[in-house]
């Protein structure tokens, strides 16, 4: 029953990213509608397969590369819509539907198996920490999308430029809040707030870049494309720490461990 809600999500978020496209090439104003009508079930529908599954496992949805994925996927489309409705720049609408889209398709190739946890994920701790870091990486994707198209467009539009810095300094919180409740985690169980384990050494390294991004803007004017390209240096980063480390590096932290 659970995997119909998954599936009927997948095909909202696709709707909704076909009517974002053609909110692009057409003025029509059902499009729009359409599109926020669609992304609104996907997330109704990801928040009733996360709940139902939380209640099947007795365990927050959080420990494996397919709960993760779809925890991104649904917060992705939460940041979507909510920077739809308050800035509305269409222009980046259906690129981060897609990235979310991308998101829920690979999890859905991925093995559903609920699993008991390992003594030491068996902790409060574990809802804070994936949660804030999830919340941080679905605001940084959108950033990372805005950022994307200010490189390719000719000038500089001040309305992308200023949402991307917005958009950064909440991602920037919320990244920082899951490297601090990740460590008091690490203590808890393992005795030690930093082990530089793989994952924690490229959050950090993804941690500096936002940091400098922040720094440059604020202290020295840094705007529109070289800000830009911080940002997007900043997304290659975290892409790294959630995909590339997993699979790539062993670790406390790889969920192909």
């Amino acid at each position: 029953m659970s995997s119909t809600y998954l599936n009927l999500s997948f095909g909202a978020y696709f709707l909704a990213m076909v009517f974002y496209a053609g909110n692009l090439f057409f003025k029509n104003k059902i499009l729009p509608l359409a599109a926020r009508f669609f992304i609104a079930c996907s997330i109704f529908g990801l928040s009733i397969y996360v709940g139902l599954r939380w209640q099947i496992a007795l365990r927050p949805p959080l420990s494996n590369m397919f709960e993760s994925l779809v925890v991104f996927a649904w917060a992705i489309a939460i940041f979507l819509i909510f920077v739809d409705l308050k800035y509305k720049i269409k222009v980046i609408n259906a690129l981060t539907a897609l990235l979310g889209l991308l998101a829920l398709g690979y999890a859905s190739l991925l093995d559903k198996e609920i699993a008991p946890l390992m003594p030491a994920l068996r902790s409060n701790w574990l809802t804070l920490h994936v949660l804030t870091c999830f919340i941080g990486y679905a605001a940084l994707t959108v950033a990372f999308v805005s950022s994307l198209i200010t490189l390719f467009k000719k000038g500089q539009d001040h309305n992308l430029d200023e949402m991307s810095h917005k958009i950064i300094a909440f991602g920037f919180l919320f990244l920082t809040l899951g490297i601090i409740s990740g460590s008091v985690w690490a203590n808890s169980a393992w005795g030690s707030y930093w082990g530089w384990d793989p994952k924690e050494t490229w959050s950090l390294i993804t941690w500096v870049i936002y940091a400098i991004y922040l720094h440059a803007r604020l202290k020295r004017g840094w705007k529109g494309k070289k800000a830009a390209w911080l940002s997007v240096i900043g997304f290659m980063a975290m892409i790294f720490t959630y995909f590339g480390v997993s699979f790539l590096l062993s670790g406390l932290h790889s969920y192909t461990q």
